[in-house]
């Protein structure tokens, strides 16, 4: 037995013979409940897997027919590839069965084919049969169905069910499986207890794979546990992956913690949000438009939600149209890009349309100009080929994204993540900078935001080689990225536009000098920078231009109290310090030098700060 991923839904009216269909398609009664056996109803989703002739194994998923249960029928059909739906020979088109139908086209089912049940009872009505198989085809007109297989049959005879195990195996050869790479995406629409194992929950993976032992988290609750084992129809597997029927023991979740409409997936990956952008259709038989901020109930995977509907550029959606809008949610939901989801009246409780999730971490918008901003979005998310387009107009918008965040908003693995920026990177649209990702733009702004700045410096001090490094106070791979495009250059650790030549004239030469000797002459009584000024007798502009010269080279430090302390007596007091032993006091520093304590604690105090020495009480540790 080969198991495929690919998930086959029913649809169809009450009591039309669904759950009766499946079971003689594969000996398994879906309906399990007991209230359901008694009442010869189907109330909760029903799972069995589906042999074919050529040894492969498609999971069916048997859904409610009633209308009471139009919740438990979506999060059934949210995860289906194809449908099959199911009318009675002896009642034909149904009012569930267009609902059905509706939500299927709703959720993006493009393929199926219908089986025309129960023609054991209409066996002695000659023609009847003919008449019904028209009437289906007539409805099926103009919907994904139209054209498809009609196959006639009887679960109770057995009659038909050879042609439409064939039927069924033509269709699932052209539906195209969905991927298994990607981030393991699981809505759960069963939780439960095995005595002896814990918390077990069921459901149809939507993306991705997952193994024994691989971390998880339940969201929208943020808990996080781990996959004990899986199992694909009561088989223990080594992987399950999207589209197939899961079932997960987890560890370090409890039962209590966890329900339908709650998420299963990969650790750090997708978030919750109260708010996403969609494209909305509303059905062109429902009797009344939806208006701008209208409160309803929204089901996107087994969960369902009530939300207002943010209507962007009209005041209410007519039936039969499509506009773009947001979803703003009551309580936190889970989505991935490109998820269906279904919209019904808050009451009465009618299915009214539905759309697909364009972009599910949004927030409602404030004023015209941000209303535009995000229209803007949804269109080009919309016509967005592939998830590198998608990733990359979304770095272009934000400008910079912590690589964490980027994460979350490609939904992707981290080895996807890192494959994908390494293209982008390498065609040029983003910028990988530590642990940000740029848009081009934005970094290119940055860029030349730094070369005024390094332009600027070079103005006030243009007897330096350039800007030290650390005042640039940006990420070290974007300078290095801008000096490897030749917009600055760096020359022992300072930046510099490419062309500029440090000024070094002798007045300014000789000023350092005269800063130097005077600092020296006055040795351990050192002097502040207004004494310095004055001795100096230069004007405040010349006079910081030299300061900031010798501070930016590290020939020179101010340090507490103001004091002035070049770089060569710093030097004297450390080798003086050594020689003094592991420990010294202030008083020994001040009796070696034959200065006194007014100057020695500043210098001391500057020595803590810089690492070379640490205070113990009354003694510093000499380092």
């Amino acid at each position: 037995m080969r198991e495929i991923s690919l998930v086959l839904g029913t649809a169809g009216h009450i009591d039309h013979g669904k759950t009766a269909l499946i079971n003689a398609l594969t000996g398994i009664n879906c309906d399990r409940l007991i209230e359901e056996r008694k009442r010869g109803i189907t109330i909760e989703l029903g799972f069995a897997p589906l042999k074919l002739e050529d040894g492969r194994v498609v999971s069916v998923i048997d859904v409610p027919g009633h209308e009471r249960f139009i919740r438990q029928m979506v999060a059934g059909a949210s995860g289906i590839d194809a449908a099959l739906l199911v009318i009675a020979a002896d009642e034909s088109v149904m009012p569930q069965t267009r609902e059905h139908l509706a939500i299927m086209e709703l959720l993006g089912v493009h393929d199926g084919l219908i089986a025309v049940t129960k023609i054991d009872r209409v066996k002695d009505d000659e023609g009847m049969l003919e008449l019904v198989i028209d009437d289906v085809k007539e409805f099926a007109r103009g919907t994904f169905l139209e054209g498809k297989s009609v196959v006639p049959v009887s679960s109770v005879t057995g009659e038909g069910l050879d042609d439409l195990r064939r039927e069924i195996t033509a269709l699932i050869d052209r539906v195209k499986v969905r991927p298994r790479s990607g981030a393991f995406f699981l809505p759960v629409d069963r939780a439960f207890t095995v005595s002896g194992f814990g918390t077990v929950i069921t459901g149809t993976a939507y993306h991705g794979t997952a193994h024994p032992s691989d971390k998880i988290e339940v969201l929208p609750s943020g808990r996080e546990g781990r996959i004990r084992t899986l199992q694909v129809h009561g088989q223990n597997v080594e992987s399950a992956y999207a589209g197939q029927r899961v079932a997960a023991n987890l560890a370090g979740i409890d039962i209590d913690d966890i329900s339908r409409g709650d998420v299963v997936c990969h650790k750090g990956i997708f978030r919750p949000t109260k708010c996403f952008e969609a494209v909305i259709k509303i059905l062109p038989n429902v009797k009344e438009p939806v208006k701008h901020w209208q409160r309803v109930h929204v089901c996107t995977g087994t969960s369902e939600a009530l939300a207002r509907v943010s209507l962007l550029t009209t005041k209410q959606i007519e039936p039969g149209e499509s506009q773009p809008a947001q979803l703003v949610l009551e309580e936190p939901v889970v989505c991935t890009y490109g998820q269906r989801f279904i919209l019904r009246f808050y009451s009465p409780l009618i299915t009214i349309g539905g759309g697909e999730i364009i972009y599910p971490y949004s927030y409602k918008p404030r004023g015209v100009a941000m209303r535009a901003k995000i229209l803007q979005r949804i269109d080009s998310l919309k016509s967005a080929k592939n998830p590198a387009e998608r990733f990359a107009y979304l770095i272009n918008e934000a400008g910079v994204m912590p690589k964490s965040e980027a994460l979350q908003v490609l939904q992707d693995t981290q080895e996807n993540l890192d494959s994908l920026t390494e293209k982008l990177s390498s065609a040029g649209k983003i910028v990988i900078a530590d642990n940000n990702i740029m848009s081009e733009n934005y970094c290119g702004e940055i860029m030349n935001s730094l070369k005024e700045s390094v332009k600027e410096y070079q103005s006030h001090y243009p007897a330096e080689k350039g800007m030290p490094l650390e005042d640039a106070n940006i990420s070290r791979s974007v300078i290095n990225l801008a000096v490897e495009r030749r917009i600055i250059a760096m020359t022992d650790g300072k930046l510099h536009t490419p062309d500029f030549v440090p000024e070094n004239d002798e007045a300014f030469t000789a000023n350092i000098e005269a800063v130097r000797n005077f600092c020296l002459s006055r040795k351990w009584q050192l002097p502040t920078l207004d004494e310095l000024r004055k001795e100096l007798s230069l004007p405040e502009k010349v006079f910081t231009k030299i300061i900031q010269a010798m501070r930016n080279d590290s020939s020179l430090a101010l340090i507490p109290e103001g004091y002035v302390l070049i770089r060569e007596l710093e030097d004297e007091m450390r080798s003086l310090l050594r020689g003094l032993g592991n420990q010294v006091t202030l008083a020994q520093v001040r009796d070696a030098t034959g200065s006194t304590r007014k100057y020695i604690l500043p210098i001391l105090e500057y020595f803590d700060s810089k690492g070379f020495t640490r205070r113990a009480g009354d003694f510093r540790v000499v380092l």
